[in-house]
């Protein structure tokens, strides 16, 4: 019997322990070791260096792959003797956890990293999406005053410009993850990778890139931001599952039918979920925080 490396263990989802919690370590060394290999492999290439904030989410893709498509496979096994709602929502609600334990893990990861290895190329990508939503119209000039070398903070935008920034984004957002789950069940590991990271470079720029500072950025975004995520996990879920239950059932199989109404089920979750996300970011968030 072959002595496993530390990393393929890790790694691989059948050595996961089952606990939804213990994610979270595993998504802090996926992102850890995402950004680092980035940084110590393309931070001086003078072209890769320009794509570094793909490059990391690639690298944390490539990670979590494996896991996300053991459970993904897991959970439609399942999904096959569930009906109703309840019963739904009990059936997927560890697989929901953990991926939620993953993404905050992820968030902690990509914030602290982002801040200690001080490199405005590695989240150079995810800077910009911040920019484009909150400050459409002044993204270069955004982008300047948001880089290390000027960490000036201002308001840049409407309240009436930045709603409809986030809920465009937020729908496009759900939109591919559901594509991207459709296409290959784990391939909308990419979608909330990058989610993650564009999240973890709004915490340090709240944070004004202080490691103190992290938690209060945390809890800035995550009043909406995990209800969101877990619209877009629910999302992933379902289009991984109605994938992976055509393949292994065909489309006239009754087992196939009630895969196909738990989907269902499992969108209108998501959407409800969302409409609720978005009052808080829109009508709490900036009563507590500005």
């Amino acid at each position: 019997m072959r002595k496993e490396k530390m990393l393929e263990v890790l790694i691989n989802p059948k050595y996961k322990n089952k606990t939804p919690e213990k994610m979270i370590f595993i998504g802090m060394l996926y992102a850890s070791l995402s950004l680092f290999l980035v940084k110590i492999f393309f931070s001086s290439d003078t072209v890769l260096s320009k794509y570094s904030g793909m490059l990391v989410v690639t690298f944390c893709v490539m990670f979590s792959l494996p896991f996300m498509y053991y459970l993904i496979k897991k959970e439609e096994k399942e999904d096959e003797q569930a009906e109703g709602f309840l019963e739904i929502w009990k059936m997927h609600s560890d697989a929901i956890y953990a991926f939620l334990w993953l993404f905050l893990g992820f968030l902690l990861a990509f914030s602290a990293g982002n801040i200690i290895l001080k490199d405005s190329n590695l989240m150079n990508a995810q800077v910009e999406v911040f920019c484009m939503i909150n400050s459409p119209g002044k993204i270069e000039s955004c982008v300047q005053e948001y880089s290390f070398e000027n960490l000036n903070l201002a308001g840049a935008t409407t309240k009436e410009m930045r709603f409809m920034s986030i809920l465009e984004n937020n729908v496009s957002v759900m939109i591919f993850t559901l594509i991207f789950s459709l296409i290959f069940g784990a391939g909308a590991i990419f979608i909330l990778a990058w989610n993650a990271t564009v999240i973890a470079s709004a915490i340090s720029i709240f944070s004004d890139y202080q490691l103190s500072a992290i938690p209060r950025g945390l809890l800035r975004y995550m009043i909406h931001g995990f209800p969101e995520i877990t619209a877009y996990f629910i999302t992933a879920l379902a289009g991984g599952i109605f994938g992976i239950g055509l393949i292994r059932n065909g489309i006239r199989d009754p087992k196939f039918l009630k895969v196909v109404g738990n989907v269902i089920i499992l969108l209108f979750l998501s959407i409800l979920i969302l409409v609720g996300a978005a009052a808080l970011e829109v009508y709490l968030t900036p009563i507590l925080f500005g």
